[in-house]
């Protein structure tokens, strides 16, 4: 791993999406104090630690109440079924999510997610994805909470069921992220008007990668987060090596490069877009 403390200024960076609890930090002999000093040294003093499945919704929830404050770093959970693990979701699970959800305010919980639709993995049949995407944006709607949406390759059923929900009036104002956003401008703004906000990770540092540029140039400053997608997703100059959230200075500064400000100035605006989208001081 290269150096990641290379931003020495004031401003804080808020990672709103990082699996610091993935397998890859094991075999990679990087332990969660590893983690959660570097991020200290980078100025990231909040973290998101999202889930995928009812077992890393637990270890999420777990790792989020027993770290809260090591290395005076902050860190919520989201608990949630990806798409990928659709076809485990039961009604045990909805159960479990349900009883996790109403006990939020006592927890570390600050949304649902991921959830959303993958046609590029189909680790999980199609019409499978879809009805759990809608169960779980039903609990998000009852629960009050925002959901961390994932999409990829399935940005016309994603979008078809969205704007099912937004025009029943079954989302919130501020509804989620658009976790990783990979999707086109067009698509990207009509999340962002639907009250989503978009997340941007290493891919926006990607030398061949045009598009995800414009779609940060376009999206409105107050709907910007940016996330790490750890141990995933390298930002340049590190691409290629495991990934860790003290890397998110790195999307900051190339956000503040594509919008033309400074890089303190970018930091401070996606923190508190990240406090505001969670509903966390």
């Amino acid at each position: 791993m290269r150096d990641p403390v290379y931003y020495s200024g004031s401003a804080k960076f808020f990672d709103t999406h990082a699996h610091i609890y993935d397998r890859k930090f094991d075999a990679n002999n990087v332990t969660t104090e590893d983690i959660l000093q570097r991020c200290r040294a980078s100025g990231v003093t909040s973290v998101l630690i999202p889930a995928d499945s009812e077992e890393t919704s637990r270890i999420a929830l777990d790792m989020a109440n027993k770290y809260d404050g090591f290395a005076e770093v902050s860190l919520y959970a989201s608990v949630g079924v990806h798409p990928h693990e659709a076809k485990t979701y039961t009604e045990d699970t909805e159960k479990y999510l349900r009883s996790v959800l109403e006990a939020r305010r006592t927890q570390k919980v600050t949304a649902l997610g991921e959830i959303g639709l993958d046609y590029y993995y189909d680790l999980s049949e199609r019409s499978v994805q879809r009805d759990v995407f809608e169960k779980q944006l039903e609990l998000a709607y009852e629960y009050d909470v925002p959901v961390i949406l994932h999409e990829r390759d399935a940005t016309g059923d994603c979008l078809d069921i969205l704007r099912r929900f937004y025009k029943a009036g079954r989302m919130r104002s501020l509804p989620g992220v658009c976790h990783c956003c990979s999707c086109s401008l067009e698509a990207s703004q009509e999340l962002v008007k639907m009250g989503f906000y978009i997340g941007f990770d290493g891919p926006v540092t990607f030398k061949n990668n045009k598009k995800t540029p414009e779609v940060a140039l376009n999206t409105p400053w107050d709907r910007i987060v940016i996330e790490t997608d750890s141990p995933y997703l390298t930002p340049e100059p590190n691409r290629g090596l495991i990934n860790e959230p003290c890397h998110v200075a790195y999307v900051c500064a190339k956000i503040a490069e594509i919008k033309g400000v400074t890089i303190d100035e970018a930091a401070q605006i996606t923190y508190d877009n990240g406090k505001k989208l969670y509903g966390v001081d």
